[in-house]
């Protein structure tokens, strides 16, 4: 007799990019954003706890819409407007790309060693952002290593898909290229936006919190973690721990 084949098999991790592979947010993406509005000659500054709030909204351009909203509503009743925002966000993605570039921003603990050791055991990668492909590529080539963009097959980032986290269409792309179901892949994020997106397409996911996101609400979550892990920690997250999370929810 043929033995029957594991329903729920794990193929591919899907990974999110700000605050899930490196922590990108705080140090990175709003230092970025403030340097974007001071040359431009606007006096608009988001202070970290003012940038945690903003963060609720996923997407840079809808991020500064929102603030705008809320802090200068009579700013968007200017009728270049949307060029505005899109030049904005343009200037803000140049100066993120030059700090990244220059080694600022690291992995997480335990990303680089975890990718590794998904990659000898024959795992798919992939990416699921809201960032720019030009923030996903020159994190990965400046703080993982040279090439490393390959390593995954499918990078779903910025506007492939009209609505951002926390709706699911950003895992439906990914998985529609993956050629997979949900059921075949684990998802990591960072936030409850996340998790929401990930959830909402049907993927088993892995939060890793950071300062920004550690009282949001991960309920549904296969697990919550502050890390991935240090090579030598005895509690690290290895492709064994991940297969059993992964069985775990289709149980």
């Amino acid at each position: 007799m043929i033995p029957a084949r594991p329903q729920r098999q794990l193929e591919a991790l899907i990974f999110d990019v700000d605050g899930t592979l490196a922590d990108t947010e705080r140090d990175g993406h709003r230092i970025a954003f403030n340097e974007a509005f001071r040359s431009a000659g606007y006096d608009w500054h988001w202070d970290v706890p003012l940038y945690g709030a903003l963060l609720s909204v996923t997407g840079g351009k809808e991020r500064i819409r929102h603030y705008l909203a809320q802090f200068h509503p009579q700013q968007l009743e200017a009728p270049d407007i949307q060029t505005t925002i899109a030049d904005l966000h343009k200037a803000k993605t140049r100066c993120y790309v030059d700090m990244v570039a220059s080694g600022a921003v690291p992995m997480r603990p335990g990303v680089a060693r975890l990718i590794a050791e998904a990659r000898a055991a024959g795992l798919r990668l992939a990416i699921a952002t809201t960032t720019t492909p030009e923030n996903v590529t020159v994190l990965l080539e400046s703080s993982l290593a040279k090439g490393a963009t390959r390593w995954f097959e499918v990078i779903g980032a910025g506007d492939v898909v009209p609505a951002k986290k926390p709706a699911p269409d950003i895992y439906h792309w990914v998985l529609e290229r993956l050629g997979l179901p949900a059921s075949a892949c684990l998802a990591f994020e960072d936030s409850d936006n996340g998790l929401r997106a990930a959830r909402g397409a049907g993927l088993a996911t892995i939060v890793t919190t950071n300062d920004y996101t550690l009282t949001h609400n991960f309920e549904g979550a296969a697990a919550v973690l502050p890390d991935l892990g240090a090579a030598d920690a005895a509690d690290r997250v290895t492709v064994a721990r991940l297969r059993d999370w992964h069985a775990s929810q289709g149980s």
